[in-house]
């Protein structure tokens, strides 16, 4: 019995798309949607780093290239390969979320949305600490992506990919069309359960 439904594939496959097109599918058929997505910030046709925005479209900085980053004024530095990772700002955006996640009434019928567990998320041992006990805890579903597999494995990532618990969905430019009802319908299913 699933709980989470998580997206997994390679960068630029399409999975905050999808994120997105079940959120809107989910909110049209009266579930509340919380939480947040990753999204890229180009500049002049080129990628300068990424923002975290939340469901009611709040933005924060997740992290910039180093030239557009700026110095980070004797602050430890936390970097994905040319990205600076702006946690102050990703924390104070992200973690308030999951503090409201299971507060709010009616909280079964809800799904909140991690988009991602990755790299730079997991710079934040609070967030990681946030995902832990929103997994475990029962008040809600989540969605979430992490990456696929690649190079040293990422600890909570692999965690969430062994939970019996979660449903994964590997989106691949092939299947990136066509498997959202798949997704929708998981969705839907784990959320009989949590009710």
């Amino acid at each position: 019995m699933f709980k989470h439904v998580f997206l997994t594939g390679p960068p630029g496959v399409g999975k905050t798309t999808l994120v997105q097109k079940a959120c809107e599918a989910l909110v049209s058929s009266g579930v509340g949607v919380e939480g947040f997505y990753t999204e890229e910030v180009r500049e002049g046709g080129r990628r300068v780093g990424f923002d975290v925005v939340t469901m009611t479209g709040e933005r924060g900085h997740l992290s910039r290239i180093r030239d557009v980053a700026g110095a980070s004024h004797g602050r430890r530095e936390y970097t994905v390969g040319q990205y600076v990772v702006d946690l102050p700002s990703f924390e104070n955006l992200a973690l308030p979320l999951f503090r409201n996640v299971g507060s709010a009434a009616g909280a079964s019928r809800k799904v909140f949305v991690i988009d991602e567990i990755g790299k730079m998320e997991l710079f934040s041992q609070s967030f990681i600490r946030s995902v832990r006990q929103t997994l475990d805890g029962s008040s809600c579903t989540i969605l979430g992506t992490i990456p696929i597999p690649k190079g040293k494995p990422l600890g909570l990532v692999e965690e969430v990919r062994s939970r019996r618990d979660v449903k994964v969905f590997t989106v691949s430019k092939e299947n990136r069309n066509a498997i959202l009802q798949d997704i929708l319908a998981a969705l839907q299913d784990c959320l009989k359960h949590t009710a």
